[in-house]
């Protein structure tokens, strides 16, 4: 070997992670578009794992889980046959609802860490064999997002029609009747410039006007920001949510109250609107030139709903999640062997979700109480076997159970906080990974 060689060996070194940094987009892309022989995407043959940043891996010790920490269990991931890893939003926020309410969605909130600390995780998960999944949240921004804040400043600011802002029926009285997810009108008051702003969730989380085409633009550009970074695909938040009646009537009224103590309300006028479906295909657009995955969390009431969500001729979302396999909570051959036939009907590829962090887990909905562990290995087995992609949630390989607030005092989720002692809110099924 000539004495040049450990200088050409250091330049080498030094270079190649660069080059790769630079030539993963092209390949990623071709990559993600493979097809196996029977023509299966990579994605319906892998196994999908949620990550609850805050509660997954703490490499600082500071008490909340970081990207870092999700780094360094990437081994960890491999060995247990992870192939894609679904985090929840970590970008900069209030966290007024744990990351759902989006600051900055082009950053990473500094309680998880840096840019730099995101693009060593794509990397990390790269040589693993991980995928990286972010959690999209279009339906609404924070309210301390530099968009609305300039929406709110006056009704003629540039970002004014980005959010929806209505007069009220009368003096003190809000537009309608609609109701929020998380208790109370779904319409707050804002006396800057005398108008209410609609929210479908907490009042910190003005639904975004995506009959705005301007929303719709700096959206699409956002995911594709996130892909030449190395995302490979995005879970969609609330998109059952992005649309409503422009002209506001009021939702029809149901028997009985909510736990918040609200009249129980039929959403007919400001969810799954057709709308959504336009929105869709045209995020599928921008995902097919990265060949990304689109997870969408679509709360349907039957196969039929969602079988709309694969679009026409499979041009929306690649993975529809069905949340009505939860409803079967019990162990049950009979109710489960309906569903999974019925899901099997659709036009799509099955998607079976048994846990996430709006779900109380899995151990305990499934549990007797007395052979836990077996009933856990059992339903373990059964929906990482079923023909379709599994999505596990953090913890559910090791039997992690519901750790409920027993006092109000200690509850941190908003919907718990609204809704208590009748709701108890999520913090149980968010708690630290054992």
């Amino acid at each position: 070997m000539s004495s040049r060689s450990p200088l050409l060996l250091l330049r080498i070194k030094l270079i190649l992670p660069l080059l790769l940094t630079f030539l993963y987009p092209l390949f990623s892309a071709a990559q993600a578009q493979s097809v196996d022989a029977e023509g299966h995407q990579w994605w319906q043959h892998a196994v999908f794992y949620e990550i609850y940043p805050r509660s997954f891996a703490d490499s600082n010790n500071d008490g909340v889980g970081d990207l870092n920490g999700i780094t360094s269990k990437m081994s960890y991931l491999h060995e247990l046959g992870v192939d894609a890893i679904w985090i929840t939003p970590c970008y900069p926020s209030p966290q007024v609802d744990f990351g759902y309410d989006v600051a900055d969605y082009e950053n990473i909130d500094p309680m998880y860490g840096t840019l730099s600390d995101f693009d060593r995780l794509v990397a990390e998960g790269r040589k693993h064999q991980v995928r990286i999944i972010m959690d999209f949240v279009l339906n609404h921004s924070s309210d301390q997002h530099p968009w609305f804040l300039d929406s709110k400043s006056s009704r003629t600011a540039p970002h004014r029609d980005w959010y929806i802002w209505r007069d009220g029926k009368a003096p003190g009285q809000p537009p309608n009747n609609w109701i929020s997810l998380f208790g109370g009108s779904a319409w707050k008051f804002d006396p800057t410039t005398s108008q209410y702003y609609y929210h479908f969730f907490y009042a910190q989380q003005p639904d975004l006007n995506w009959r705005n085409p301007a929303v719709e633009k700096v959206m699409l550009d956002t995911t594709r920001w996130w892909y030449r970074r190395g995302v490979a695909g995005f879970r969609l938040d609330a998109v059952d949510a992005l649309f409503e009646d422009p002209d506001l009537h009021d939702n029809p009224a149901l028997p009985g109250t909510n736990a918040q103590g609200d009249p129980n309300l039929e959403n007919k006028y400001n969810d799954h609107f057709p709308e959504v479906h336009d929105e869709l295909q045209k995020l599928r657009k921008v995902a097919d030139e990265s060949g990304a995955v689109l997870i969408g969390e679509t709360w349907t009431s039957n196969v039929a709903e969602l079988d709309r969500y694969y679009g026409p001729g499979g041009n929306e979302l690649q993975m529809p999640m069905d949340f009505m396999f939860t409803t079967v909570n019990k162990l049950s051959a009979a109710e489960f062997r309906s569903q999974i036939a019925a899901v099997e009907s659709a036009h799509g590829w099955p998607v079976f979700v048994i846990s996430n962090h709006d779900i109380v887990r899995s151990y305990n909905r499934y549990g007797d109480g007395k052979h836990n562990d077996a009933i856990a290995k059992l339903m373990g087995a059964f929906y990482l076997t079923l023909r379709g992609t599994p999505i596990m949630y953090y913890g559910e390989e090791i039997g992690m159970e519901n750790n409920d607030p027993t006092r109000k005092e200690d509850v941190k989720d908003p919907i718990g906080r609204t809704g208590w002692p009748q709701e108890k809110g999520r913090d149980g099924e968010r708690t630290p990974m054992q």
